[in-house]
């Protein structure tokens, strides 16, 4: 029987995904899901996808099942079948010791921490199996930092398998394993909870009320809810809420979470470059505050931002409003009213990212984060604006701040003009002072406003630093049109709009030399011997640059020539053996 497994990802948040199972146009079953074992209930197929058995024998065997039709060309039965030797290991506190019984390896494996310390196998680049069962998982969890570096090395290293993590998972902890790359996981907990009399729910272990039992059947229907959220929340893009909601109840859940974050800090590809606008990154626990796209938001600022240069002599420090983009709030509308200019540079003093400036207001995420207005700040929020002002200082040399709100910049070595004055950021004497205090830095320093062309364009340009490789493409090109819709053109040629859907750019098929000759975006290059009619998928790539991030415009490259425009919907990790579309075409030469 084939090993083949059809699928292909519906949905994905950074190290989660949804897989369906089966035909890609019409799955019958996906992920996450459950591994039925020996006495489960009988669950429906949409709920659990695999079954599972194992031997006692020396060596001991693992066998994993199909429960519907997903193997392909055919899907008329259910399939495929996988069977491996699991052999036998020392535990992960001894995983200095190359000892104990080998693990089998096929499409089907078998991995424990131990085995990813000593067996060269696991990186022949030949190995790409569809189902990783990270074995000895349940140990790794009662160590510190073990089990999010596993699994973390293992989505990276076989970013096209299901993930299995036998005996760890329960209603209660399965978002916050899905979060961190574990798609399928079995009832093992769950049967435990039962033995005991409790019940094992979304949000904990607890002893059944009166019309409830503790039966399988009871906790099987827990699981089924369980999954059901968890699925919504990641077609939804709530998923990292929900993870953070359960991990409160446990504080090695905590841990793991930490760690799983400071991981991803290390990786730029994890993180998108454009999302949908409709989309929001919820900021309601502190724990954002470790998000990898808050650290990685403070780190842009603080070592690769740049100012624009025509507003670089002053900056102008303004609170922050709840409404996204900011200038379209009514406290942003008096502050814009009462600046009267743009030859200042104006900056967002916000929570968590600490500082926003205007010219990037309307990218992912700082036009669309959600957080709780209350006015107090902790320590660590003041810690983290203090080091982006002084590094934004240091790097872009402003002659003079003007302070509208009411953060103290006393630390700071360079002149600081205050207009709140203990009075709040809207009161009419607050604003008369901001006014004369950007009045009088325009006289010192002879500043002059700019033409709303050369403005928008100085904004795209910083927009383009961050987003893509370079702002080169933009040397020559004219900003033409109306609100909402700007047109770019270079040389009397549009090549791009900037999309209010995307918050982005949306190039059109002229400009692909442009941005091939300044090297501006990623590039992926086919086979010379392919024909590209439609999406992007992984057989036609030869190569690709490992950093390509959700989201980004890529350059299509053929035969040392650029052929087209796609748009990553696969982070660079996957584009090495995951089934399905990893990249939208967008457009293409004739």
């Amino acid at each position: 029987m084939t090993d083949a497994l059809g699928r292909t990802v519906l949905h994905r948040h950074r190290f989660a995904r949804s897989w369906g199972l089966g035909d890609r146009k019409q799955p019958v079953s996906r992920t996450p899901g459950l591994v039925l074992l020996a006495g489960d209930p009988n669950l429906p197929l949409e709920y659990a996808p695999f079954s599972s058995t194992t031997t006692n024998d020396l060596p001991g065997k693992l066998a994993v099942e199909s429960r519907g039709p997903f193997c392909p060309p055919l899907f008329d039965a259910p399939s495929p079948a996988y069977n491996v030797t699991v052999g036998h290991v020392l535990p992960p506190s001894l995983e200095e010791a190359n000892a104990g019984e080998a693990q089998g390896t096929s499409a089907l494996l078998p991995v424990s921490w131990q085995r990813m310390h000593h067996d060269d196998e696991l990186m022949n680049p030949d190995l790409s199996p569809e189902i990783v069962v990270l074995t000895d998982a349940v140990q790794l969890a009662s160590q510190s930092r073990k089990l999010p570096q596993a699994i973390m090395t293992l989505k990276r290293r076989f970013p096209g398998a299901l993930l299995w993590t036998p005996g760890l998972a329960g209603p209660d902890n399965i978002a916050s394993l899905t979060l961190m790359g574990v798609d399928l996981f079995d009832m093992a907990r769950s049967r435990e909870a039962s033995a005991h009399g409790a019940l094992l729910t979304l949000n904990g272990p607890r002893f059944p009320l009166s019309h409830e039992t503790s039966s399988m059947e009871a906790q099987a229907y827990h699981w089924m809810k369980a999954l059901d959220e968890v699925r919504a929340a990641l077609e939804q893009g709530t998923l990292a809420t929900l993870a953070t909601q359960q991990s409160l109840a446990s504080p090695r859940l905590v841990e793991h979470l930490r760690t799983h974050h400071a991981l991803m800090a290390q990786h730029d590809d994890v993180l998108d470059v454009h999302v949908d606008a409709a989309t929001v990154f919820p900021c309601y626990s502190p724990t954002v505050f470790d998000d990898p796209l808050v650290v990685g938001w403070e780190s842009f600022i603080t070592q690769a931002y740049t100012t624009p240069k025509e507003v670089s002599d002053v900056m102008i420090l303004l609170p922050c409003s709840a409404r996204k983009p900011y200038r379209l709030s009514k406290t942003h509308t008096q502050f814009i009213r009462a600046i009267g200019s743009t030859a200042c540079h104006e900056v967002m003093v916000t929570s968590p990212l600490g500082l926003v400036p205007r010219d990037l207001e309307d990218v992912w995420p700082a036009g669309h984060y959600d957080i709780p207005v209350t006015g107090d700040w902790s320590e660590d929020e003041r810690l983290r604006v203090q080091r982006m002002i002084e590094a934004m200082v240091q790097r872009n040399g402003y002659r003079r701040i003007i302070n509208h709100t009411d953060t103290d910049l006393s630390f700071l070595n360079v002149e600081v003009v205050n207009t709140r004055q203990g009075q709040g950021s809207t009161h009419h004497e607050s604003l008369e002072r901001l006014n004369a205090a950007v009045k009088d830095a325009i006289q010192t320093y002879a500043l002059t406003n700019q033409k709303n062309s050369l403005r928008l364009k100085s904004v795209y340009k910083s927009v383009a630093r961050k987003t893509m490789l370079n702002d080169g493409w933009l040397n020559e090109i004219d900003v033409r049109g109306k609100l909402p819709r700007w047109r770019l053109e270079h040389k009397g040629t549009q090549v791009a709009v900037w999309s209010i859907d995307r918050n982005a750019f949306s190039f059109s098929r002229a400009a692909i030399d442009v941005l091939h000759q300044h090297r501006s975006l990623r590039c992926i290059h086919l086979h010379d011997d392919v024909t590209w009619k439609g999406d992007v998928f992984s057989h036609l790539v030869d190569n690709v640059d490992p950093g390509v991030r959700t989201g980004e415009d890529l350059l299509v490259m053929q035969g040392g020539q650029p052929v087209g425009l796609a748009r990553a919907v696969a982070p660079g990790r996957e584009w090495n053996g995951t089934p399905g579309a990893l990249a939208k075409s967008h457009q293409r030469k004739k």
